[in-house]
Order: structure tokens, then C-alpha cells, then sequence
């Protein structure tokens, strides 16, 4: 028995206005249509991404071939590098900015900022988000602190170097060191308004979902991506006003005398007045945010790689209900797991016990996860595009890199590696990585949707994608065994302990492997260029998907559908699904579109 894709139609009663002439500036710079938004946010996201890289690979060079001198490092850092050879606070600096960038400004804005704002509204079937005004203003915040982070690096004193976690007292004396002026003040003021970008976005995406989606499109039928965003907006509006009063606490300290985080201060042998604060009251506020910063980074990962592998493997995502279980405990979860950052910072044995056990018992919504996306490809259609082949490395870096997470939740064992470059390595794969990874599948397979059904180049994707596989390991897995060995993160060099040089091959091969894998994202980054302008046009849905997404105009228009919207019928992953003759529900066709109405007897599968 035969079913045609039909989509029954309503409209929303707030559709006006959604298709007058728009001019430039309306259209590509203050838009308020949530497709443009998502593209300036990736663009400006893949920007700071590849000056983020760029800085990574200076301090590689200058741990693997240390008080050499490189005439890239005079030109490119100036009085920083005189005759070439890098200097000590530039060091730090580099270090300090490169984590903030890919922490906050590319793996949070890049894949949040990006993807929740494509997808939300066209996979619920909503015109627009809420409040298209207030995701403007969300972007331009964003840009806005994007613009004073880079500025920061040429203030006179240089950039902030205090680590991009900016501990007290060093971010909060302005005469700790050259590092601690005028740049660390702009990295604060940075953040104070990437932050406010960050809670207006996370408003704007928790509204839209629970109150727009279309008729029939209940909780249990909406993608893995979209609970995946939800969740992270709702975790985000939780935990950054902790950072931002931190933020602000820290700037009082700097410059009004206060001692919040502040006591007992000596430099070249003077007594501050400073007393009665403490750095470790900073270092509570900043991880209450820092830990759930790993998994507001890496849920919209997992969300963007449940949704490709399904599609690509051409099988029902595996324990649907078990995943957004699994997610809710991540979140929940990640919320109460901060103190593991902070097993030597002088506290109670009893609490990092605590602390030991719910990070620990974290990792069992992870392996679900992990077990479900094995599952999703245990016999499947396997299409192996881009898009899936970064899906799956996702899947093995978050394993890899998870299972090094239960060494480091140990507070017996952590203490052995803690600020070593065994943590370097951890956070790298298990967020870094991993994060990443996902952000290109997601490129790859919603570059479609972005650029008017353009599609990226297929083969130049499958030589980003394994150079990035093996380079990434190639920095990274090596990285344990140096950091085991004891040498530790964030230091210029390590020619003061002669027990390390045995190390320094070790530190070339990973600095050999960063060069590569770094020019391999240049790969991606033509690929990228080249295909909004000259990219093959493939079909309105390019990858036989079942979500709402491939049903909207090809053409961008403000208001997703030149019409009524569609409504929902079914789950999101009806793939390969049969009736009781074993015939596919749609003749000669795989998937079942989630517009198509059940049939007589069919039951919905959304378990």
C-alpha cells in the first residue's frame, strides 16, 4: 500500500511582513532572518578559528625548537620576538588567547551561534525565532566582543597572559606583569559582552522551541539536534551569569580597590594593602561555568552527529528516548562537577571525594551516547561523505578522549597529572577535537541549506577529513605520555630540567603534526569559498533526510515556507522502515518524510 507525501498545512497567524523588499544592509549586515544570522555567525566563527590556530602553531614552534629564532615570529609579533626569537610574556599571551578564541568564540558562537540558529526554527517548523531583533542584537554582541578580544593583542602592554582561565592575582594586579594591564582589561570587557550575547541567543532558542513549533510536533518528535540546542541554551542561561559576576568582581578588584579575590599580596618584597579575599572563591565562580562550558561546547555536537549518522547509515537513530535522557543527565549532571578542576587547590578530601563520584557518574550518559551511535551504525547503509566520515571521528575522539576524563576525576590520580600536559591532552580530544568535528559535519551536510543548495566538493572533503583524523591524534595522543612523564603545560620551555630533553623529539613530532593538520583546515577553507560561489546545485534534499528542513524553499526567503508551513506526522528517523509485507512505507523510497501521515496500521517508532 502506497502513501504519497503530503503535507498538511496550516499557517502561523503572526506571518506578515515577511516578504517586503529588502535592501543591502537589511538583508547581509542587520538582518533579523534567523539563515543570515547562522552565516555570520559561522563566518566569524571560522575567522577567530583560524587566528586561534595560527596562534597555537606559533607557541608549537616555540616548544619544539625553543630560544631558536623565526623570522615569521618578528614579523608576525614584533618587539614581542626581537631578532626572532620568541619572548617569554608573548608566550602566555599566545596561549591565554588561543584557549579563549576556541573555547568561547569559535567551539561555543561557532557551533551554537551557528547551528541553533539554522536549525531551531526550520526543523520545529517556525517562520522565524521569537524574536528575530534580539538574534540580531545576539550576533553583533558577539561580533562586537570578537572585535575587542583581537584588539586587545595590540595594546602596547600586550595581550591578557594569565592562562584563558585568568586566575587571580595575576588578572586581577595591573602591575603583575606586562600581560596584566590594559589587555587583560579588554579580555574581561570581551567576555562581559560575549556573555550578553551569549544569554539573549540562549533566551531567543529556548522560547522558539516550546512556543513555536508546528502542529504535530510534539517533544518526542523533534530531532536529537534541537533537544541537543535546547539543552544547551537552558545550561547556558544557568551557568554564564556565574562567569559574568566573576567577570565583574574581578574588574572591581582591578580598578576600585576591592579584595574579593585578593589577600596577603607581596610583589618585590612591598605589602599590598589587599586582604580578607580569596583566588579560590574566583576559581569556584569560574569552573561553575567552565564545566558546563564543555558540554554547552560538545552537546551540539552530539545532537549534529546523532542527526548525520543517522541519515548517512539510512537506520532510525538507536534508543531515540535513551539519547534525550542521556542528554538531560549531562546537563543536570554538569552542573555539580566543577570541583575536580580544583583537586589541589587546598580542598577537603571528603568534598573532592564528592566531586570524584559525580564526575565519575558522568560518564554514563556519555557512554550511552557512545554506545548508541555504535549501535545507529551496526549494520547500516553506510554513505560515506564527509559529513559522516567527521560524524564517526567524533564519536572516536569523544571516547578517547573521555576515557583519560576518568583518570582526572580521580582526585587520587589527578594529582599526579593535574597541570601537566596530560590535562593539555585530555580536553583537547574529548572537547577540542571532538567539538570541532562536529562543527564540520554539520558544514558539510547543511552547506545546502546555507548556500541555496550549492554542495561542497566531496573529494577535497575526504582529504580535509583524513589529515585532520590523523594529524589530530598525531598532536594530541603523544601529548599523554609527555605530560605522564611530568613536564608541564603552559611553560615557555623546559631547558631549566635536563630530565625532560629526552622529550623534545617528542614535542617536534607533535609540532610537525600541528603544521599539517593546520594546513589541511586551509584545504576546508577554500573549499568552503569556493563552493558559495562556484558549487555544484544539488537536489532540494540532497541527503534523502526526513526532517522538516529539506522541505523549506531552496530559495531563502524571510519566513521559510512560500506558503503554509507543513505539519508534523511522524518522528524525525524513519529510515528503511517497512510495513508487515516488507515493503518500504513509500515505494522504491528509504525514508518517510516527517510530513507523510501514518498509515492505517503503522506504528510510530520514536523509542
Amino acid at each position: 500500500m502506497s502513501v504519497t507525501a503530503q503535507a498538511h498545512v496550516e499557517d502561523h497567524a503572526h506571518d506578515h511582513g515577511h516578504h517586503h523588499k529588502e535592501t543591502f544592509i537589511t538583508k547581509y549586515i542587520f538582518s533579523q532572518d534567523h539563515k543570515m544570522i547562522a552565516r555570520q555567525y559561522l563566518i566569524t566563527g571560522l575567522i577567530m578559528g583560524f587566528v586561534g590556530i595560527a596562534m597555537s602553531l606559533l607557541f608549537r614552534m616555540q616548544l619544539a625548537w625553543p630560544g631558536e629564532s623565526f623570522p615569521i615570529f618578528e614579523t608576525l609579533l614584533g618587539k614581542w620576538a626581537p631578532d626572532g626569537v620568541m619572548d617569554a610574556d608573548i608566550y602566555l599571551a599566545l596561549v591565554t588567547i588561543h584557549g579563549t578564541i576556541m573555547v568561547f568564540f569559535v567551539l561555543t558562537a561557532g557551533l551554537s551561534g551557528t547551528f541553533s540558529n539554522l536549525l531551531i526554527p526550520l526543523q520545529i517548523g517556525a517562520r522565524d525565532m521569537a524574536s528575530g531583533f534580539l538574534n540580531m542584537i545576539s550576533y553583533w554582541l558577539f561580533f562586537l566582543s570578537s572585535v575587542i578580544m583581537v584588539i586587545s593583542l595590540f595594546v602596547e602592554a600586550g595581550p591578557a597572559s594569565a592562562g584563558w582561565t585568568v586566575y587571580p592575582p595575576l588578572s586581577a594586579l595591573p602591575m603583575a606583569q606586562s600581560g596584566s594591564g590594559m589587555g587583560m582589561t579588554l579580555w574581561l570587557v570581551s567576555m562581559t559582552v560575549f556573555i550578553a550575547s551569549s544569554l539573549l541567543g540562549s533566551l531567543n532558542y529556548i522560547v522558539t522551541v516550546l512556543n513555536l513549533r508546528t502542529k504535530g510536533m510534539s517533544m518526542t518528535r523533534l530531532p536529537l539536534t534541537i533537544w541537543a540546542f535546547l539543552v544547551t541554551a537552558i545550561i547556558g542561561v544557568i551557568s554564564f551569569p556565574v562567569l559574568l559576576s566573576a567577570g565583574l568582581l574581578l574588574l572591581m578588584d582591578r580598578s576600585f580597590g576591592t579584595s574579593f579575590f585578593l589577600s596577603d599580596i607581596f610583589i618585590q618584597g612591598e605589602v599590598l594593602h589587599y586582604q580578607g579575599g580569596s583566588p579560590v572563591l574566583y576559581e569556584h565562580l569560574f569552573w561553575f561555568l567552565g564545566h558546563p562550558e564543555v558540554y554547552i561546547v560538545i552537546l551540539p555536537a552530539m545532537g549534529i552527529v546523532s542527526e548525520v549518522m543517522s541519515v548517512n547509515a539510512r537506520k532510525p537513530i538507536f534508543g531515540y528516548r535513551a539519547m534525550i535522557a542521556s542528554i538531560l543527565a549531562i546537563a543536570f549532571l554538569s552542573t555539580i562537577v566543577w570541583g575536580h578542576h580544583m583537586f589541589i587547590s587546598g580542598m577537603n578530601p571528603f568534598l573532592g571525594s564528592v566531586f570524584t563520584f559525580t564526575t565519575l557518574l558522568i560518564a554514563i550518559p556519555s557512554a550511552v551516547k557512545a554506545f548508541n551511535w555504535i549501535t545507529t551504525l551496526w549494520k547500516g547503509n553506510l554513505q560515506l561523505n564527509p559529513g559522516m566520515l567527521f560524524s564517526i571521528g567524533m564519536v572516536s575522539t569523544f571516547i578517547t578522549g573521555g576515557l583519560t576524563g576518568i583518570i582526572l576525576g580521580d582526585s587520587t590520580l589527578d594529582i599526579n597529572v593535574h597541570d601537566t600536559y596530560f590535562v593539555v591532552a585530555h580536553f583537547h580530544l574529548v572537547m577540542g577535537i571532538s567539538a570541532l568535528y562536529g562543527l564540520f559535519a554539520g558544514v558539510y551536510h547543511w552547506f545546502p541549506k546555507m548556500f541555496e543548495s550549492k554542495m561542497m566538493n566531496k573529494n577535497l572533503g575526504y582529504i580535509h577529513f583524513w589529515i585532520t583524523a590523523i594529524g589530530s591524534y598525531g598532536i594530541f595522543f603523544p601529548m599523554h605520555f609527555v605530560g605522564m612523564a611530568g613536564v608541564p603545560r603552559r611553560y615557555y620551555e623546559n631547558t631549566a630540567f635536563p630530565m625532560f630533553d629526552e622529550l623534545t623529539d617528542v614535542q617536534v613530532l607533535m609540532t610537525v603534526f600541528a603544521l599539517i593538520t593546520a594546513a589541511a583546515q586551509l584545504v576546508f577553507a577554500y573549499n568552503f569559498i569556493s563552493s558559495i560561489f562556484y558549487g555544484k546545485k544539488g537536489p532540494k534534499n540532497p541527503w534523502n533526510a526526513t526532517t522538516l528542513e529539506w522541505t523549506a524553499e531552496v530559495k531563502h526567503i524571510h519566513g521559510n515556507w512560500d506558503g503554509p508551513i507543513p505539519h508534523v506526522h511522524r518522528w524525525a528517523y524513519d529510515y528503511s522502515k517497512t510495513d508487515e509485507n516488507g515493503e518500504y512505507i513509500i515505494p522504491g523510497q528509504d525514508f518517510v518524510p516527517q510530513t507523510v501521515p501514518l498509515q492505517e496500521d503503522e506504528e510510530e517508532l520514536n523509542h
